[in-house]
């Protein structure tokens, strides 16, 4: 099984080719190709190579797949006695991505 830590938005992903992986919100259409380059680590069976911080020309593929929003979080805040009561919440936004593929980047030739 090929696999890579991938980091975005100071959050660390397990990525699995053919599988979806959310992230926080950014800006893509559904059906937009991203490059993901701050790869901490990558499987390949047997072989492990691990990045001091990041592996050098690893990239992974993704499609966007959607826009959702996660679960609505329930904010209560009270003074007892007081007659002070606030209840807010709070949905946060994520993109979903469908890992494609998991390898090097082109190595641009230097003249």
């Amino acid at each position: 099984m090929k696999y890579a830590i991938v980091e975005d938005g100071g959050k660390q992903y397990k990525a699995v080719e053919g599988s979806t992986i959310e992230v926080d919100y950014f800006d893509a259409e559904p059906g937009q190709q991203v490059d993901l380059d701050r790869v901490l680590m990558v499987v390949d069976g047997e072989a492990v190579r691990v990045g001091s911080p990041l592996v050098e020309g690893a990239v992974i593929q993704a499609t966007v797949v959607a826009q959702v929003k996660g679960p609505k979080l329930i904010v209560f805040r009270y003074k007892p006695k007081k007659r002070i009561r606030v209840k807010t919440g709070h949905r946060q936004k994520y993109t979903r991505l469908k890992v494609d593929s998991i390898g090097q980047q082109a190595s641009k030739e230097k003249e």
